[in-house]
């Protein structure tokens, strides 16, 4: 097999986390019934779609009975940067004293080591962006440099780590954070009755999640190579590097999904044709992504997916033919912890990563795609390579 180019990025540790609160189906279809009965005369019906969804629980940023309430947008704005700078200080600290930095490595990762912060997020506003926040409580040097990035909604893990890769092809000694940051939850619209809005309401949840990506001339390295070389040398595993990315956007599309901002805040497009949408226009996506990379479809061994709900695997199985072993770590991410929107991907990457420390199921040499969608319409796509 031959590469088309070599320049690369290293995903070297990942560390999430989510809200404190928490809540399962049960008590969400209890909450819609009371909620939406009177204005969708299929409410059993719709009902039976949110217990079908295969969520089992999620993560929420307020004690249930907060969302029995209205609350203004400035409330909840402002929910959203307290508990996003602290959620994301946690994640970062995670990320950057990650147990496999020391298997890695032989040591955890300084924020002073970090040169560029790209910060994701489409669930809340704030300007100065919750990076700078955070930067003020860590030892993050006064030069890191900040890319904020906004609106990509279901996308943006993929985006986040895409851009970071683009980074580090210019700047290869670069260490770079992703952080991705949603809080979406805090987008609920009590008195929003739509279809797109219930189906969110069953769907949507938060998280954090921050990867730690490095060029390939980075100065960890050396701390690396020191540490192959050294009698440490077993302790060596696979990581995933990133080869090639490639984003695609689909014209006039605006009303796939994405929000309406209205007086009150943000409220939820989400069309129903997601589904089918994918199923027509992933598959030759993907295979112009991989042909100019000189690869077939069956040597890619994993497949890091955003899930986006039931559904959506169920379209990614369809268009790519994929077993359905090939999803199932993005199931079980959707199961616990609910679409989370742009962190989700890398909660399901996690995965890949933690079976690579503990049960090596993701080996040298094996070839991944981590995909996304998200409002435009678009993809984005990430060719990795365990190495």
């Amino acid at each position: 097999m031959k590469w088309r180019k070599m320049e690369m990025a290293m995903i070297l540790s990942l560390g999430t986390c989510n809200p404190q609160y928490q809540v399962n189906q049960e008590t969400t279809s209890a909450f819609i019934e009371k909620l939406f009965s009177k204005h969708h005369q299929d409410i059993n019906r719709l009902l039976q779609v949110v217990q079908n969804g295969e969520i089992l629980k999620r993560h929420i940023s307020a004690p249930a009975d907060w969302f029995e309430h209205k609350h203004s947008f400035q409330e909840k704005n402002e929910l959203y940067i307290k508990t996003a700078v602290e959620l994301g200080v946690e994640a970062i600290d995670r990320c950057l004293e990650h147990e496999q930095l020391k298997t890695l490595l032989g040591r955890k990762v300084s924020c002073d080591e970090i040169d560029a912060i790209f910060f994701v997020s489409s669930s809340g506003i704030a300007t100065p962006t919750i990076d700078a926040r955070i930067m003020n409580l860590r030892s993050f040097s006064p030069h890191t440099k900040r890319v904020p990035i906004w609106g990509l909604g279901c996308a943006g893990g993929v985006a986040g780590i895409s851009r970071a890769f683009d980074y580090c092809k210019a700047y290869p000694e670069a260490n770079v954070l992703v952080l991705c940051i949603e809080l979406c939850s805090l987008t609920f619209q009590r008195e929003d009755y739509s279809k797109s809005n219930l189906i969110g309401t069953s769907l949507f949840a938060d998280g954090v999640a921050c990867a730690l990506v490095s060029g390939d001339q980075s100065n960890l390295l050396n701390w690396r190579k020191g540490l192959i070389a050294s009698s440490e040398a077993s302790a060596r595993k696979a990581i995933p590097r990133v080869f090639d990315t490639m984003s695609t956007f689909m014209p006039n599309s605006e009303d796939v999904m994405g929000w309406d901002l209205k007086d009150d805040g943000l409220y939820v497009v989400f069309s129903k044709d997601i589904p089918s949408i994918i199923r027509r226009w992933l598959k030759p996506n993907l295979e112009e992504f991989l042909t100019r990379n000189n690869i077939a479809a069956k040597d890619i061994k994993h497949f890091v997916a955003h899930p986006g709900g039931k559904k959506v695997l169920q379209a990614y199985r369809d268009a790519l033919q994929l077993d359905f072993e090939m999803t199932e770590k993005s199931r079980l991410v959707l199961q616990q912890y609910g679409n989370m929107s742009s962190p989700t991907v890398l909660f399901v990457l996690s995965e890949f990563m933690e079976s690579t420390y503990n049960a090596n199921q993701c080996r040298e040499g094996d070839i991944g795609i981590m995909l996304a969608l998200g409002p435009g319409f678009s993809s984005e796509l990430a060719l990795i390579k365990w190495t």
